[in-house]
């Protein structure tokens, strides 16, 4: 069976075919997937050298594959790092969508240089797929086949398994508190009797399971002590007041957030605390975060 194309672009029409299905199987799943990874170490550099060089026989096809690999390893983190001085930052649809992008509109402006030149003068190639002779190979050609064959098939074999079942990596859970402005500035550490104050609660997910989150707001009356021996001030607890307590159940990979607003109806310095607990393990406190608030 012979393949071959050069009149009509059948290598750039399969690989914005491959794109675009490779970047819709990975937003949908959001994960990475097998199917994929020519999207970030082939198809890019690839498109790219068939816009710089839309002729045959300008580089060989040694040449253009091994450069298409290299400059795809190079563009792929180039358009990450653009992404995180965006206001969106690294995540995987973001890039995934760049990707794409980037290959489909270099890969148009290869597609109209390469049909601007007569059709013997574009890039092309022949494949012959004929399968062996079995009988015309020697005992040694046999055997080396065989292992070759059989390497191949223990390397796969290898590489299917590790991916299917990949190793557990480390488990947390992200609690944070942000400001008012979704960023960690401008928390109300001042304000007036009665004024009221926002920041915005925010749990993630990482602990490759479902679990069930409580959080807690704690209202603290402390004191400034100064400590004799350390020589610094310390803060004393004076009394604990409850404010809150939320619910919430996440899947793996999700995360949660929820502006909360609160009042301090007396002056003085508070403690504003944020406890989380974890499957109603109430007894141990699984992440704790604070904010010290002057009422004036």
């Amino acid at each position: 069976m012979r393949i071959h194309f050069q009149e009509i672009p059948w290598d750039l029409h399969l690989c914005f075919l491959y794109t675009i299905s490779a970047a819709g199987l990975l937003v949908i799943v959001e994960m990475g997937n097998l199917a994929a990874i020519l999207l970030i170490l082939f198809v890019p550099g690839y498109v790219l050298m068939a816009a710089l060089f839309p002729r045959a026989k300008e580089i060989d096809w040694i040449e253009r594959v091994a450069l298409s690999l290299g400059l795809s390893i190079a563009v792929v983190p180039l358009l990450a790092l653009l992404l995180n001085f965006t206001p969106w930052g690294i995540r995987l649809a973001l890039v995934v969508t760049t990707v794409t992008f980037f290959t489909i509109g270099v890969g148009a402006i290869a597609y109209w240089r390469r049909m601007r030149l007569p059709p013997d003068k574009r890039l092309g190639a022949t494949l012959d797929l004929a399968l062996p002779v079995w009988k015309e190979y020697g005992r040694f050609d046999k055997g080396l086949t065989i292992a070759l064959t059989a390497s191949v098939v223990v390397a796969g074999g290898t590489l299917v398994y590790l991916v299917l079942t990949p190793r557990a990596g480390e488990t947390f859970t992200e609690f944070y508190i942000l400001g008012p402005g979704g960023k960690a500035s401008g928390y109300p550490t001042a304000l007036n009797v009665s004024q009221p104050g926002t920041v915005i609660l925010g749990v993630a997910n990482q602990e490759s399971a479902s679990v069930k989150y409580t959080i807690r707001v704690d209202l603290i009356g402390v004191l400034m002590v100064y400590n004799a021996t350390s020589g610094f001030n310390e803060t004393v607890e004076v009394n604990r007041t409850t404010w809150s307590t939320f619910n919430v159940t996440l899947a793996d990979g999700k995360n949660w957030t929820q502006p909360y607003t609160f009042r301090i109806d007396y002056v003085g310095l508070w403690k504003v605390q944020f406890l989380l607990f974890i499957d109603g393990e109430f007894s141990s406190i699984y992440r704790n975060l604070h904010l010290f608030v002057r009422v004036t």
